[in-house]
């Protein structure tokens, strides 16, 4: 899922990352939520390491996904979350199974972008949603985050905003926009039959 250096990092990381990292914004990921069009009782958090992202939310069954081994046993122990090792390019799940997909603060660790819109495209059912939570490069707080994650020698490719609704456009996904700012949110919902 993260490049092979990103997963080494967060293996390591595991045990303080919940107490370096602030809460996941629920509200934000909840926004983007809203533009399902279908009801949400399967939820994927994508690149969603030790669960910090599931925590915010509730109501569905929500599976972490990701690829740290050290980060799952995180969300399965600390959390109780079930909890999946997978990559985001190669999810293990069936067509149209899930309700929606959230990737909070991971898509830029993710080695192929096209490949994991594509999957989640595969595996949303129709109505769903994959709503990502990512920082933005042109905002003068995300370049500073992209210079310390180079600095730290990580894999890091940030999108703006627009950059990453286009790319949802490209994998056949309804991109919107749900908010800007250094953190912001972008949604695509997948079409109806």
């Amino acid at each position: 899922m993260y490049g092979l250096g990103d997963v080494r990092f967060f293996d390591r990381l595991a045990p303080l990352y919940d107490l370096a990292m602030p809460p996941a914004n629920g509200e934000a990921l909840g926004a983007g939520l809203d533009h399902a069009t279908r009801s949400i009782d399967r939820l994927l958090d994508v690149g969603g390491g030790s669960g910090r992202a599931a925590a915010a939310l509730s109501g569905p069954e929500i599976i972490v996904v990701d690829a740290s081994h050290e980060m799952l046993s995180r969300a399965r122990d600390a959390r109780g979350l079930s909890a999946v090792g997978g990559d985001a390019g190669r999810l293990p799940f069936r067509d149209a199974s899930v309700d929606a997909i959230t990737v909070v603060d991971a898509f830029h660790h993710l080695p192929d972008h096209d490949a994991a819109l594509r999957e989640a495209a595969r595996v949303l059912a129709p109505g769903g949603v994959i709503v990502i939570r990512e920082f933005d490069p042109t905002h003068p707080l995300g370049r500073g985050l992209v210079a310390a994650e180079h600095a730290v020698g990580m894999a890091s490719r940030f999108r703006s905003p627009s950059e990453l609704s286009d790319d949802l456009a490209d994998a056949g996904l309804d991109p919107r926009i749900v908010d800007r700012g250094f953190g912001y949110t972008v949604a695509g919902v997948t079409e109806e039959p």
